[in-house]
Order: structure tokens, then C-alpha cells, then sequence
């Protein structure tokens, strides 16, 4: 007789689920990408700009996977939705981007964040001991790989959380509340501590507006909408763990809607804070926003005190991206199209401890051979592609399944999701645009996947296979 297979407990109750929500979101993203979409924005007006459109594309989104979530509450996310609106050679593409390519990238680009935080309090960190010229046909220049101790130490770090993860998913979930408690009121000092004794001057809010409209300015937007769109990024983390939400037809629309307005009024006012405290080019210049702008009202130590909290913030964001993220394997495995091992579940911890492991061994190999700024492009670009398929296989089931129970239904259908949809299209066409070569390798590896998925599809018995212990 087989054994009985073990499943993952709903251990995630409203607050763990807001908190993977906002944790998620805010993590490295608010202190690193307001320098970088200054300086691809050229103007507090489009960089404003970008926070507005990039948070009214995440509530559309936010919206959609609330439908979803609410009414297929299953490990996988995105994976059980696409495999059930359009097909398992669907469900498959986004789980192998989402585990070889995506989750991988978005963690890495996490860990290297925060070491990047670290770096400011001890700068021997980000100094190079090592670097690698790497030369390639279609490269009008050699590639430059500096190693520093910022890489194995990010990889000590990815370790850590994946250990405690591993331990069980309520402990998981505490652990999340308490670093987004901290995050947030880390935010809001800068926030509050920079209008208040920040001595800032209108004048630092110049150039206002760019000074001509034309082609150079939808470009300008749409690299500061792709920087923005990395920090708002994680509002879709929540449905990666369905099985695991109590009372999923109310903790998704609260936790994901409530958590994208939040989060999109905290952006809003901090990257004013920061305006009104350094002008517009100096914070353009800045690879240490947040330090900068309280150095700049309170000195360094101060400023040291508020980069310890970004890092406690960027393992917050990084505690929530591993415990969503190894999920999706998990799900894949289950289903028999996936490597058997990340179809485990420990029988004490009840937890995916193989996916743990495959997801936390992919991710140190990618963080030792990336840069921030690179992981975080080639995330945004593999993922918005299935983040806006997903929406589209909301719209199909709608037709295909009427009777499915929805205990939350998109506000504003059609038009909202349909704006979704529209804006993730054009956003991966400007990523591939500005980032071909990379973009293409993700592309090329994702579909690469099919090989595998036909030789899974061959080898498997069922959709359901019993777990390898």
C-alpha cells in the first residue's frame, strides 16, 4: 500500500499574508531605485510619473491575482493558473522561468542589495579582490565579473533564511511579520525625520519637468517605470503560496489590494522626502539613497544606525521571496514535471525542503555572477511576460469555467485587467528593447524548458506521483 503523500498546512493567517505582501515589496528596491530612476527620468516629473503608473499597474494586477488566488488556492500561483486556463505545456513555461530563471534572479538581486547596504557600513566589502574579462562575439566590449566579499557573504545570507524556511512555514511567517514591522517604520522615519529637519529647498526639486516632450521623454518614463516596477514588485508573491493562506477567499483581496495602496503611498511620500532633502542630481549620483538623505539631516551615525535597519529590511524582502518562491518547483515535481527532489516535504517541518534547496543553490550561483542592477532588469523582463498571461487566463476561464466559485471577483472587469495585460506587454518590449542580448538569453532559456517538459511528460505515470522520501 502507498504511502500517504504529505501536503503543506495552511499555517499563513491575514497577517502573515499582508506581511509577505508588503515585505516583499518593500525591500531594496525604495532605497537603491530612486537614484536610478532620477537619473534615467531626468526630471521629478517623470520619475513621479513612473511611481503613480507603476502603482496603479500593480493594483490592476493586484486585483486580478486576487480573483485567482481567492478561487484556485493552490501552491504554484501563477503556474496552477496558467496550467488550468491554458494548458500544463503553459503551467510548465512559467514554473521552469519562474525556477530556473525568475525567483533565482529576484532573490539574488535581493541578497546583492543588501550587501550592497552592508557596504556602506563597512566599504572593504564591495572592494573587488578579483576580475574576470570575459569576451564575447556579439559583445562590442569585454564583460567585466568583479568578484568581492559582498558575494559569499550574500550567499551566507541566502543560506541563513533558507534554513529558517526550512523549519516550517508558521515560523516563516512570524519572522516576516517582524522584519516588515521594522521595514516600515524605517521608512517612514526617513520619511518623516527628512520633512522635518531635513533643511531641505524647493530648488532641490529641480528640473521640475522635462524640457522638451518628445521621444527622448516616453523613453526616459518607461527606464524609470522599470526601475519602479522592481520595487513594487512582490505584490504577486502572495498567490505562490495558496495552499498555505487560511481563508483564502478574504485574505487575498485585503492582503494584496490593501498592501499594493499601501505601499504605493509610502513610495510616494518617501521619494519626496528624498527630493527635498538632496538635489536632483546628487540623488541621481547616489548608490546609498536612504544613508545619503540621513547623513545629509543627521550625520553619519545616524546614518549607520539607518542602513542596519535597510539591511534588516532587505532580509525581510529576501525571507518572503524564498519562502514564496520554492513553491512553484514544489508544485511543478508534484505534478511530475519537475526534478523529483523538490517534490519533498519534510515530514516533521512539513515544508518543501528540496525546493528549499534547489531554489537556495540556483540562487547562490546567480548572485556570484550578477550585479544588482542586471539581476533586477532580467527578472522584471522573464516575469511580467507570465504576469500578464496569467490575467489572460483569468479572462479565459471566466468563459471556459462559469460555474468556478469566485469569492472575489476582479473590480472593474474587463477593463481593468485588460489595461494590466497591455501594460505588461509594452513594458517587456521596452525591457528587451533597451537589454536585447540579455533579454534574449532569458528568453532562449526559458523556451529551452520544452525540452525538458517533453521528456517529464514521457517519463510521467500521472499528473499525481507519489513523493520520493
Amino acid at each position: 500500500m502507498p504511502a500517504k503523500r504529505l501536503e503543506l498546512v495552511r499555517g499563513l493567517g491575514p497577517w502573515a499574508a499582508a506581511a509577505i505582501v508588503v515585505g516583499t515589496m518593500i525591500g531594496t528596491g525604495i532605497f537603491l531605485k530612486p537614484a536610478e530612476m532620477a537619473s534615467g527620468g531626468g526630471s521629478v516629473a517623470v520619475v513621479f510619473a513612473a511611481w503613480v503608473v507603476g502603482g496603479v499597474l500593480s493594483l490592476f494586477g493586484a486585483l486580478s491575482f486576487a480573483e485567482l488566488g481567492a478561487s484556485i488556492p493552490e501552491a504554484g500561483g501563477e503556474y496552477a493558473y496558467l496550467r488550468r486556463g491554458f494548458g500544463p505545456a503553459w503551467g510548465f513555461l512559467f514554473g521552469w522561468m519562474h525556477s530556473i530563471v525568475g525567483r533565482p534572479a529576484s532573490a539574488a538581486s535581493i541578497a546583492a542589495g543588501l550587501l550592497r547596504f552592508w557596504g556602506f557600513l563597512f566599504p572593504a566589502v564591495a572592494v573587488p579582490f578579483f576580475t574576470w574579462h570575459v569576451s564575447l562575439p556579439w559583445m562590442g566590449k569585454p564583460y567585466d565579473l568583479a568578484f568581492t566579499w559582498a558575494q559569499p557573504l550574500a550567499v551566507v545570507a541566502i543560506a541563513v533564511i533558507t534554513f529558517i524556511n526550512y523549519l516550517g512555514v508558521r515560523l516563516g511567517g512570524q519572522v516576516q511579520v517582524a522584519l516588515t514591522l521594522i521595514k516600515i517604520a524605517s521608512v517612514l522615519a526617513v520619511v518623516i525625520f527628512g520633512f522635518a529637519l531635513g533643511h531641505g529647498d524647493k530648488a532641490n526639486f529641480q528640473p521640475m519637468v522635462p524640457p522638451a516632450l518628445g521621444l527622448g521623454t516616453i523613453g526616459a518614463f518607461l527606464a524609470a517605470l522599470a526601475a519602479g516596477l522592481w520595487a513594487y514588485d512582490g505584490w504577486e508573491d502572495l498567490n505562490l503560496v495558496g495552499s498555505e493562506v487560511q481563508e483564502p477567499q478574504r485574505n487575498f483581496p485585503r492582503a494584496l489590494v490593501g498592501g499594493v495602496v499601501l505601499v504605493g503611498a509610502i513610495y510616494l511620500l518617501f521619494s519626496a522626502a528624498c527630493f527635498y532633502v538632496l538635489p536632483f542630481d546628487t540623488l541621481a549620483r547616489s548608490t546609498h539613497v536612504a544613508s545619503d538623505v540621513v547623513e545629509r539631516f543627521a550625520g553619519s551615525s545616524a546614518a549607520q544606525w539607518m542602513t542596519l535597519a535597510m539591511v534588516i529590511a532587505a532580509l525581510g524582502s529576501l525571507n518572503s521571496s524564498l519562502l514564496s518562491g520554492a513553491r512553484v518547483p514544489y508544485a511543478m515535481a508534484r505534478d511530475g514535471i519537475f526534478f523529483n527532489v523538490a517534490a519533498t516535504i519534510h515530514p516533521k517541518f512539513r515544508t518543501p525542503g528540496g525546493a528549499l534547496i534547489f531554489q537556495g543553490i540556483l540562487t547562490s550561483l546567480m548572485v556570484l555572477t550578477g550585479t544588482f542592477e542586471e539581476l533586477t532588469s532580467l527578472f522584471i523582463f522573464a516575469a511580467w511576460i507570465f504576469y500578464g498571461l496569467a490575467v489572460v487566463a483569468m479572462f479565459r476561464m471566466r468563459h471556459s469555467e462559469p460555474d468556478l466559485p469566485r469569492p472575489y471577483r476582479c473590480w472593474g472587469y474587463p477593463w481593468v485587467p485588460t489595461a494590466f495585460v497591455i501594460g505588461a506587454m509594452a513594458l517587456t518590449v521596452n525591457l528587451w528593447l533597451a537589454r536585447p542580448i540579455r533579454s534574449s538569453l532569458g528568453l532562449a532559456l526559458i523556451l529551452f524548458g520544452l525540452v525538458f517538459y517533453r521528456h517529464w511528460r514521457r517519463g510521467a505515470t500521472g499528473s499525481q506521483r507519489p513523493v520520493i522520501r
